[in-house]
């Protein structure tokens, strides 16, 4: 059972934690890369790139579920069932959610969906894709001729994945992700798209539709899920902060490259 204290020492341990990434974090709020952004083609040089991003971060939520649930049969009961609710709740929430006409599709299929309305290039995710139906990640990542910082960004996220540890994982989905874009990104594509004849109003709603799912419900969760799993253990607390860090310092890369693209 956890206690009043217990919990009191959880939320503190999250909060040094928040603290201890909060430089990366506001390198990536405030990067100029958002003020660069103009024109619709420099919001599909944004996409082109960022795709990868939304698509890899799949991968680390289904490694999550794969640690944390039963996905085998016959079925036995794994791990907390808090937990379990937690990270099944995300998974169908970013797995089979709804598009502005409510069918069911993923956040990745959405947001090529949004990319592919606004004429955005999807050939080399697409390749990616193709690649990976015959070949491992790293094989399909040399044979796909990606820029330096987005294949580190991706390398990243699997180099995360294959530590086995739930934690780590757990730490890097929560807090180097998809609530890392600011509002005046948001307003920017809102007036791109009123004047430009709502050619990226897919992508408008994949942003509003992340805020109103990702951003708050299931970040709250992301936070719980991370506490649990770290407990208290110091060592777990520290690797997951410098996880983070490293996942923050690959998006920061990414980041960079995409400015240079846009200028």
């Amino acid at each position: 059972m956890v206690t009043f204290v217990h919990r009191v020492i959880m939320s503190q341990r999250l909060e040094d934690l928040k603290q201890e990434i909060k430089p990366l974090r506001d390198q990536l709020v405030n990067h100029s890369l958002y003020s660069q952004l103009t024109t619709v083609a420099d919001l599909k040089v944004f996409m082109e790139h960022h795709v990868f991003a939304v698509w890899d971060f799949m991968s680390l939520l289904k490694t999550l579920q794969n640690a944390l649930t039963c996905v085998a049969v016959p079925w036995v009961p794994v791990g907390n069932p808090t937990t379990r609710y937690l990270i099944n709740e995300i998974v169908t929430g970013e797995e089979s959610d709804v598009d502005e006409q409510g069918n069911r599709l993923s956040h990745f299929e959405l947001y090529l969906k949004a990319m592919k309305q606004a004429g955005a290039n999807t050939t080399q995710i697409e390749a990616l894709l193709q690649h990976l139906a015959s070949s491992n990640i790293y094989v399909a990542l040399q044979h796909s001729n990606l820029a330096q910082p987005v294949h580190d960004f991706i390398a990243n996220t699997f180099q995360t994945i294959a530590t086995g540890k739930a934690h780590i994982q757990a730490a890097v989905f929560t807090f180097g992700r998809e609530d890392l874009i600011p509002g005046m990104f948001i307003s920017f594509v809102k007036e791109l798209n009123r004047t430009n004849t709502n050619s990226v109003s897919t992508f408008l709603y994949y942003l509003e539709r992340h805020i109103e799912v990702d951003g708050d419900h299931h970040s709250h969760m992301a936070y719980e899920m991370t506490e649990q799993l770290c407990g208290d253990n110091d060592m777990y607390w520290v690797e997951a902060t410098e996880a983070i860090k490293h996942a923050l310092s690959a998006r920061i890369n990414l980041w960079n490259h995409i400015l240079q693209q846009v200028q």
